[in-house]
């Protein structure tokens, strides 16, 4: 099972694949659905999955885990936002994404997997923050979290629950190290 943000197989629902896909710096097509749709008849796929684009090169994707708890990022932080413009405007959308896949091996109840989301995204401005990045995200930033769909459901998944903490921990050890590995290659630090 899966919920994600992703414009293309966003929501809950059960999942085949989850691809996580390189665009250009300047990519500007807005039929994403049909884009991914090609890449999946490329890849000979079927079923239900889940698309993620980002202008990263996803072999720059950072693993992290924690007892149990799989989280892949790829970080760009090219043009970082705050969820609410500190000016009470309206800003343009431009180009740099943070994509997160979670992988949990526990099964999650709704609410449980709504808690993670949230954890995750927490998790993850808490890193931002810690590497000193202005904004909580940017503009078209993308969560998965992916789970079994059979055994008992976990009831909790906030960031001092069992499985919480752990989403938190591999989360915020996967976007630290994203932006670390990002600002090496853009900025020579």
């Amino acid at each position: 099972m899966a919920l994600s943000s992703a414009v293309v197989g966003g929501g809950l629902q059960p999942v085949d694949y989850l691809l996580n896909t390189t665009v250009a710096t300047d990519y500007d097509r807005t039929d994403l659905g049909a884009h991914m749709a090609e890449i999946v008849s490329e890849l000979a796929l079927s079923g239900n999955g889940i698309g993620l684009f980002t202008a990263v090169n996803v072999a720059h994707s950072i693993r992290h885990d924690c007892d149990g708890v799989v989280v892949d990022a790829t970080v760009g932080v090219s043009k970082p936002t705050w969820a609410s413009d500190p000016d009470g405007g309206f800003a343009e959308w431009t180009p740099g994404t943070i994509n997160i896949v979670v992988q949990l091996p526990v099964a999650l109840s709704g609410g449980a997997v709504v808690n993670a989301v949230t954890t995750a995204t927490e998790a993850k401005t808490q890193a931002l923050l810690h590497c000193q990045v202005p904004g909580t995200g940017t503009a078209s930033d993308a969560v998965a979290i992916t789970w079994p769909s059979l055994g008992e459901a976990e009831l909790f998944g906030g960031p001092r629950s069992e499985w919480g903490s752990r989403i938190a921990q591999a989360t915020y050890g996967a976007v630290k190290a994203g932006v670390e590995s990002w600002k090496a290659r853009h900025l020579g630090s």
